[in-house]
């Protein structure tokens, strides 16, 4: 399809002999920001790392901008635009915040540079007051920023947030939130993952939730609020 940017098929991922994802589909067109949501272990960073090629499905296909991309390196499928903030943020502790975000720079898929290092501290106020901190001084809502941060240094198509908030101080979530939507209104497309499903479908326009690795909802933010017995069966509310 014109637009789309990842396109997952009947994905089936196991660890071992456990099936995790049943029959999956997931799309993501251009300029779109999804909410994935369900309960913890219900495959939702598998289906994650399933398309970034951290796990190769044993059946279904992952297309990313056209390109079968099924079981490739994640090198390779991040070079096609793809950026992923995993759930435990990876940055490089040993390395400063200057150096996490400025080994990361590079233009986009189609030559972009509109995310530089400048429009990244103007985003991110905390971090310019940290320049110099290692990674692993940071506390864990800045070690967020930091990641997001060097995500948006690659200029990417595709932003994938697993847990946008997971433990964060209610004000560094506020930030974390108000970040999510200052990066929907430049155009880029973002996958969220995030507990609080308020706050997801403030930004989100189309959300998917996982029930035991299969798809139980895929619609917009519109039909998820207005189906309070939907939200309260499946996330808990």
């Amino acid at each position: 399809m014109a637009g789309m940017l990842i396109d997952a098929k009947g994905i089936n991922t196991y660890y071992g002999a456990s099936h995790i994802l049943r029959g999956v589909d997931f799309q993501v067109g251009r300029g779109e920001t999804i909410g994935l949501m369900g309960r913890n272990g219900m495959g939702k960073s598998t289906l994650l790392k399933s398309l970034m090629g951290l796990v190769k499905p044993r059946a279904g296909s992952v297309h990313i901008a056209g390109k079968d991309m099924t079981g490739r390196a994640p090198y390779e499928i991040a070079q096609l635009g793809i950026a992923y903030v995993p759930e435990g943020r990876g940055i490089f502790g040993n390395l400063s915040v200057v150096e996490n975000l400025k080994m990361a720079a590079r233009a986009g898929t189609r030559g972009q540079r509109d995310w530089t290092y400048e429009r990244v501290l103007d985003t991110f106020p905390r971090l310019k007051e940290r320049l110099g901190h290692g990674g692993q001084q940071l506390s864990g809502g800045e070690q967020q920023m930091l990641t997001i941060g060097r995500a948006l240094m690659t200029n990417p198509d595709v932003l994938i947030l697993d847990e946008a908030t997971e433990g964060l101080a209610p004000l560094i979530a506020r930030e974390i939130w108000r970040i999510c939507g200052v990066i929907r209104e430049t155009g880029i497309s973002s996958v969220i993952v995030d507990k609080n499903w308020k706050h997801v479908t403030q930004i989100t326009g189309r959300n998917v939730i996982l029930v035991k690795g299969e798809v139980v909802f895929a619609g917009t933010s519109d039909e998820l609020r207005s189906r309070p017995q939907l939200l309260e069966q499946y996330l808990g509310v």
